[in-house]
């Protein structure tokens, strides 16, 4: 089946559109994004008991060394659940999977260097690009349809990732919003890729920001 130029630039719209976060990221033109849960949970979310683990008691050790994972090592992407004191990382070096850490072991620097190899920031950038190139390049390509092949061209040129100072600060407000009294965060995953923060909180919610419209989520919605 054959598509003209039209039909394939209105289904490139619809690819972009249809996606809570699309190929190119979080729409430009929203500060944050958000999925309501079960409504139940934000009616009942002040009378639960807040759980304490291992990352609340010692955040102030934890939160730089989970800081240099982005920024100094290998990881190009974070989940730190703050319940379950569970952290999954993604690796430059062994993109295709998962690795999930207790965050107890990130207190030990040796865990660290086992698991982490340092890379410095701006090669770790390179070679995110390089990997992409290196799939624009294979043969197996082709199989993806041309309206997605215009989308990629064009993230991946206009493409810029989080920033050192980006995520220096959206690593430092962590504990200010797990320490939120009612609606309190729950898990966050942080992407150098797509320089987004999606946030789950206690109340069922999940937001979504930029990293460049972090700060300006966090003067917003802090008291």
């Amino acid at each position: 089946m054959t598509t003209t130029s039209e039909e394939t630039h209105e289904i490139e719209e619809l690819v972009l559109k249809e996606a809570v976060i699309s190929a190119t990221g979080l729409d430009a033109g929203a500060l944050q994004i958000g999925i309501k849960g079960d409504p139940s949970l934000r009616e009942t979310a002040p009378l639960r008991d807040r759980y304490q683990s291992i990352l609340d008691e010692r955040f102030d050790e934890i939160g730089p060394s989970l800081e240099r994972l982005l920024t100094h090592r290998s990881a190009y992407q974070l989940f730190i659940g703050f319940n379950n004191a569970e952290v999954r990382t993604y690796s430059i070096f062994d993109p295709l999977r998962e690795e999930i850490h207790s965050a107890e072991k990130l207190l030990d620097k040796k865990y660290i260097e086992r698991h982490f190899p340092e890379i410095p920031f701006e090669e770790k950038i390179t070679m995110m690009r390089e990997l992409y190139n290196f799939i624009f390049q294979s043969s197996h390509y082709k199989h993806v349809p041309s309206y997605w092949r215009k989308i990629i061209d064009r993230r991946h040129q206009a493409w810029q990732p989080m920033s050192i100072e980006e995520i220096g600060q959206i690593c430092r407000t962590l504990a200010v919003l797990r320490d939120l009294e009612n609606y309190y965060l729950r898990n966050v995953t942080i992407s150098i890729v797509q320089s987004v923060v999606r946030m789950q909180f206690n109340c069922d919610g999940t937001q979504f920001v930029r990293a460049q419209d972090f700060k300006q989520f966090i003067e917003d919605n802090l008291p």
